[in-house]
């Protein structure tokens, strides 16, 4: 079917692609964004109004037009991945882009994205060196192992470990411990894409080193024990003890591999938190291979961080798949950055994580009430509220640190939190109960006065 009778007028009416890219403001377009830029808006605002004029809509007027373009133009140039203020108080938030990263690690990668460096290089002999020794010694310092690989990220470093150590055996784990994690990506299809062979043991609710033991064949490679980093069982349950599968596995001459999920290397039990195993106990408790994430409880970079011992990770060291998932310098620079934090004990006061677990509902109420000050002269209701903040990222599922929130009373929560979403930078917060609420704990205080802005910008919208 043909368009309409009296839209066939207003098609022979539409201007030519040559004809916009003539307008004196297209042209100003073309000088400052580069003529392809501009012609492939000209020519997608075209073929739109096009198909609304088939559709029965009427011709735009060309100013109409004009503003499309400059609008299109703004959007093909305005990159899609860029910084957010994160108001919602979950902490590692994995839609956020997981933890930010301490000032010292921003700088250490801008330092060497921006020359040369010596990556793969020994400055000592003047000869090739390997990217891996950047961060091996601070990683075995920090937690006692006899030496570290960084891969980029969590999934990648146990699908290296079972790849390199156990393809074609079986490796034995708890049925309560397949888990999924972010992404729909489940225990059981990295072991089978890594080539070994599962072998589940035990219930969902209790499984005992005995269930292990009885499950050893000639072609057993490992244990594999998987924290429960993004669910809680709770009531009836057991899962056998890091410590015996360890001196089980040393009998049978099998390896114990310990994923960690969120490696945290300090106690969170010290901030009213359950206790997340920690890197250092695992190799203390003698794990073989120990492996978790770099940008959850670490709050670093995105990445995969293996320790254990040594003729181990020269085995994942050399196999082909640790070129695949190897890390690149920018990763490696903030990671390294991050880790001497740790070692110079100021993680509390450096490392972002560490520092929005750290501050105290005193210290939040304060910063509330005076974000509810600023908003004074803004015909707006707002109170401060008791909340709750998640950790998040798949760590320490089901808990929480104390809080307060500022509420903001509006006809339309959800409308105003599309206008911070839209706002530069984008404020993302939570609707609760008809109303929105802000948390200041993910708020960084350097980010207060654009935060208090844009608030102010979108309330008055």
């Amino acid at each position: 079917m043909g368009p309409k009778m009296g839209s066939k007028e207003d098609l022979r009416k539409l201007p030519s692609v040559d004809a916009v890219l003539n307008e004196a403001e297209v042209r100003g377009l073309a000088r400052e964004h580069g003529r392809d830029v501009v012609l492939w808006a000209v020519r997608e605002v075209l073929e739109e109004t096009r198909q609304a004029i088939l559709e029965g809509a009427p011709l735009s007027k060309p100013s109409e037009l004009i503003g499309r373009v400059t609008a299109r133009v703004s959007e093909i140039m305005q990159p899609s991945l860029q910084p957010a203020i994160n108001a919602t108080g979950v902490i590692i938030h994995t839609n956020l882009g997981r933890a930010p990263l301490s000032e010292a690690a921003r700088e250490a990668m801008q330092a060497v994205a921006r020359s040369y460096s010596n990556l793969e290089y020994d400055l000592e002999a003047g000869q090739r060196g390997s990217r891996y020794h950047h961060a091996q010694a601070l990683l075995t310092r920090l937690t006692g192992a006899e030496s570290a690989l960084v891969v980029n990220n969590n999934a990648s470093a146990l699908l290296l470990i079972l790849s390199a150590l156990a393809r074609g055996r079986e490796v034995i784990i708890s049925r309560g411990q397949l888990i999924e994690i972010g992404g729909g990506f489940r225990i059981p299809e990295v072991m089978a894409q890594s080539g070994a062979r599962l072998v589940e043991v035990g219930t969902t609710n209790r499984t005992y080193a005995r269930d292990y033991e009885q499950a050893v064949t000639e072609r057993t490679a490992a244990f594999l024990r998987v924290h429960h980093s993004n669910f809680r069982l709770v009531g009836f349950t057991h899962q056998a003890a890091l410590s015996e599968l360890v001196g089980l596995a040393r009998q049978r001459h099998l390896l114990t591999i310990d994923d960690l999920g969120s490696g945290a290397l300090l106690d969170t039990a010290a901030f009213g938190l359950a206790h997340e195993p920690t890197p250092q106990e695992s190799i203390a408790q003698g794990a073989d291979l120990v492996c978790f994430s770099g940008d959850k409880l670490l709050g670093g970079p995105q990445a995969g961080i293996i320790l254990g011992r040594a003729d181990l990770i020269a085995s994942l060291r050399e196999h082909p798949l640790a070129r695949a998932l190897r890390v690149d310098k920018l990763t490696l620079a903030a990671l390294q950055a991050n880790l001497l934090h740790y070692l110079r004990s100021e993680a509390l006061e450096k490392v972002p994580v560490w520092r929005m677990i750290a501050w105290r509902a005193e210290e939040l109420h304060s910063r509330a009430v005076a974000w509810s000050t600023a908003l004074g002269e803004i015909d707006v209701a707002t109170s401060v509220i008791e909340g709750h903040s998640p950790i998040g990222g798949g760590s320490l599922p089901g808990e929480t640190l104390p809080t307060y929130l500022l509420a903001i009373d509006t006809p339309a929560p959800d409308a105003l939190a599309a206008r911070l979403r839209a706002s530069q930078p984008p404020v993302i917060a939570r609707v609760e109960e008809g109303r929105l609420v802000l948390d200041p704990r993910t708020v960084l205080p350097e980010e207060d006065a654009i935060f208090i802005d844009a608030l102010c910008v979108a309330l008055n919208a």
